[in-house]
């Protein structure tokens, strides 16, 4: 089932044909994005660097591509590291876009943005929305952070990056290789080489693709359900030969219903929009299963979800010397 869904072109992932319009407009796309570039690079349009370093993570493919996972997990390990850490994004889908603000566990999604809330719900740091993320970097650096990771922003030029990662889905890649409208592409392929680091996101086990030189492999693992109502939590495993109904508003939604489907778990898929905004309704389907949903749609849902509903959490796993590598990049900054 998929409610409330924009379909994603069947050109950008599969083998239709790319329509006329989307193919005369994408040059003058890319024309555009290419001038904006080499204007930051050249200095005609003026970078904001804030005094502490900068991490973005980010894609050059429309869609989700697992951004926010690897931010959590960046995060934590500059704590273990020592750093003091802060989160900056836009805030996507808030109602009052342009008013800055300090994002807290307590912060509805509305006013903070999904993702924004997962983060501070997840992790003990300072969370600044901001459409402006240059100034959203400088709020957390003078609120005491001596590093910033902004989540999404590869293409927001005007902040001044230390470190760029580069994050592509396993399994769509960069599509047809096209540039917006006739593709998925915000910037060339060719952009990724001049990233830090590239992660592929592998998502939760074999058929999701693999890694080419130079890239680095990423695992999102899922291993209980969070009762969204309150109550204990339940082993994700105690589900296999149950069917459930799967809500998923994320930019692959497919991603989280063929996670469940490789555990054993009888899926009902539900896809939604990324970024819906939920209502009673969405969660009403006529019957008693169990609802797994995502843990960035149970932010959203956590009003009105009763006992049938659960959030599956996931934790993004890399290679030990991935850490290594980035956080000795990060030493040479302090």
């Amino acid at each position: 089932m998929n409610k409330g869904a924009p379909r994603t072109p069947g050109w950008w992932f599969g083998d239709a044909a790319v329509p006329a319009w989307a193919r005369l407009l994408a040059p003058l796309y890319a024309g555009v994005t290419a001038l904006r570039r080499r204007l930051y690079r050249r200095g005609l349009l003026r970078q904001r660097r804030v005094e502490v370093p900068v991490v973005v993570i980010g894609n050059l493919a429309a869609g989700g591509a697992g951004k926010t996972p690897l931010t959590i997990a960046v995060v934590q390990k500059l704590r273990e590291a020592g750093w003091r850490p802060g989160v900056a994004s836009r805030g996507y889908g808030r109602r009052d876009d342009a008013a800055p603000l300090w994002v807290t566990a307590e912060t509805l999604p509305q006013d903070g943005g999904d993702e924004p809330v997962l983060v501070a719900r997840r992790l003990p740091v300072p969370v600044r929305v901001d459409r402006d993320r240059a100034a959203a970097a400088r709020a957390l650096a003078e609120a005491g952070c001596d590093i910033v990771v902004c989540d999404d922003g590869l293409q927001h030029y005007r902040l001044a990056r230390d470190i760029e990662i580069e994050v592509i889905d396993g399994s769509r890649r960069y599509g047809n290789g096209r540039m917006l409208p006739a593709g998925p592409l915000r910037e060339p392929v060719e952009r990724g080489r001049c990233c830090d680091f590239r992660v592929v996101n592998l998502g939760h086990g074999a058929g999701q693709g693999g890694t080419g030189f130079g890239e680095w492999p990423m695992h999102l693992q899922a291993r209980a359900a969070l009762p969204i109502a309150g109550g204990r939590p339940r082993a994700l495993a105690s589900y296999i030969g149950i069917r459930v109904h799967a809500v998923a508003g994320i930019g692959n939604p497919q991603r989280f219903f063929d996670m469940l489907r490789a555990l054993g778990v009888g899926v009902v898929p539900h896809a939604f929009a990324d970024h819906h905004a939920y209502r009673p309704e969405d969660l009403q389907f006529g019957n008693d299963l169990p609802v797994l949903m995502t843990e960035k749609d149970a932010v959203k849902c956590a009003p009105f979800a009763d006992a049938r509903c659960f959030a599956v959490p996931v934790d993004a796993e890399l290679p030990a010397a991935f850490w290594v590598a980035l956080l000795d990049r990060l030493d040479r900054l302090r």
